[in-house]
């Protein structure tokens, strides 16, 4: 048998950390550990009834063949209508796509435009999938920190330093994982100023959290901010994290149409289509009752501001607050260098995380497979006796520290 070989695309990329996060916490349980797990990044709520039902429904008429690769009509509408609220702008039927989930919009925007050493804008902290992606289709990304001073956020002058005449792409995550930060209009604005003056370059809008937030008006979309860039902004958005269906695979994006075409036929090749039935209930859940999605919210913004207090009551921890999504980034800085009862040393984020499983039996992803350290990343998407129970044992583990 010749030996395997995989090709450069697979090699040049890594997993997923949050992933691989969540085997280990899967492989510990197994071996009869209790572990508190503050990774997952999925809602612990069920899909609502009436979206399970739509979808029952659809098996039960027989719609389990083959789908146009742009979707089913009923669908197609639904996300129409679902931009125009929430950009005030018009798509046409040529200018959406739909794919297995956002991730797969998003892998298949950057292989639809991606050539070698074009060179995709990243602000960091990141969603980990982002560089990788780029990665894979031979891009280069460009990582761009962005610190607690500037809120986790792009700034204009940031933007303008890491632009150059190979960038394709630039990505904004609004709320963000995995700090919860929300772009202000006016933040989006000074953006956009920026890219006026850059017009070969695309922007990839990931909202998928952005019916998860807590302030008291919507999330606002650039293209929203900017409709003169509509043409070369690609929003990205799903069905998972809103309404509980990540296993559903069901996302979608709203772009310019030539852009739009290519990532279809791509989409024509890989998968023909999306399922038929993640597509029923997905436009069940976007024209269906909402108050499943405020509802959430509301207990959402309860344990994110229980994790808060609590990791901000803890000397050497440090957390800014939320403004959307079901994520804390928690600043570590001030137990690195300290040692822990065995004597070892905690010398960067990844180290302290490990103490956490170790010790306190607390599931955390370290801040540098977000591109920005000394963090780590915690989700509250699980109940609120969990998220205290961690938040205590937390606290004992860091006292115990020297």
């Amino acid at each position: 048998m010749p030996e395997f070989v995989p090709a450069s695309r697979v090699t040049r990329i890594k997993s997923s950390p949050s992933v691989a996060a969540a085997a280990r916490v899967r492989e510990l349980k197994a071996e009869g550990r209790r572990i508190l797990d503050l990774t997952v990044g999925e809602p612990d709520f069920d899909t609502p009834q009436h979206i399970k039902d739509a979808a029952i429904e659809a098996i039960g008429r027989g719609e389990t063949k083959y789908t146009s690769v742009t979707g089913t009509p009923e669908l197609q509408k639904a996300i129409l209508q679902t931009l125009e609220r929430k950009t005030g702008q018009q798509y046409t039927h040529a200018e959406i796509t739909i794919g297995g989930g956002g991730k797969h919009v998003i892998f298949t925007a950057f292989m639809a435009t991606l050539n070698a050493g074009d060179e995709v804008v990243i602000p960091a902290p990141y969603w980990v999938s982002y560089p990788d992606m780029v990665l894979a289709n031979e891009g280069t990304p460009v990582i761009v920190p962005c610190g607690e001073d500037t809120g986790f956020k792009l700034t204009p002058e940031a933007l303008e330093q890491a632009l150059t005449d190979r960038t394709k792409w630039v990505i904004l995550n609004t709320p963000s994982n995995p700090t919860g930060a929300v772009y202000s209009r006016q933040e989006l604005a000074g953006l956009a100023a920026v890219l006026k003056e850059y017009p070969s370059v695309y922007v990839l809008t990931d909202e998928i959290y952005d019916e998860i937030h807590f302030g008291a008006e919507p999330i606002t979309s650039l293209v929203a901010v900017a409709p003169d860039l509509k043409d070369r902004i690609l929003v990205t958005n799903g069905v998972s994290k809103a309404y509980a269906m990540t296993g559903w695979r069901l996302g979608y994006a709203g772009g310019p149409a030539p852009l739009v075409a290519a990532i279809n036929k791509l989409q024509s090749q890989m998968s023909s289509c999306p399922s038929s039935v993640s597509q029923a209930a997905a436009a069940a859940a976007l024209t269906g009752d909402q108050a499943f999605v405020r509802d959430s919210v509301e207990v959402y913004r309860e344990r994110r501001d229980a994790a808060v207090a609590g990791l901000n009551a803890i000397e050497g921890l440090q957390c800014t607050t939320p403004e959307g999504a079901f994520y804390a980034y928690v600043n570590c800085a001030g137990v690195i260098g300290k040692s822990t009862p065995e004597g070892r040393q905690i010398t960067n984020d990844e180290d302290f995380t490990l103490y956490l499983l170790d010790v306190a039996s607390v599931a955390v992803i370290q801040g540098s497979a977000y591109g920005l350290g000394p963090y780590f990343r915690i989700s509250y998407a699980t109940g609120l006796p969990v998220v205290e129970e961690s938040i205590a044992a937390i606290e004992k583990a860091v006292q115990a520290l020297a």
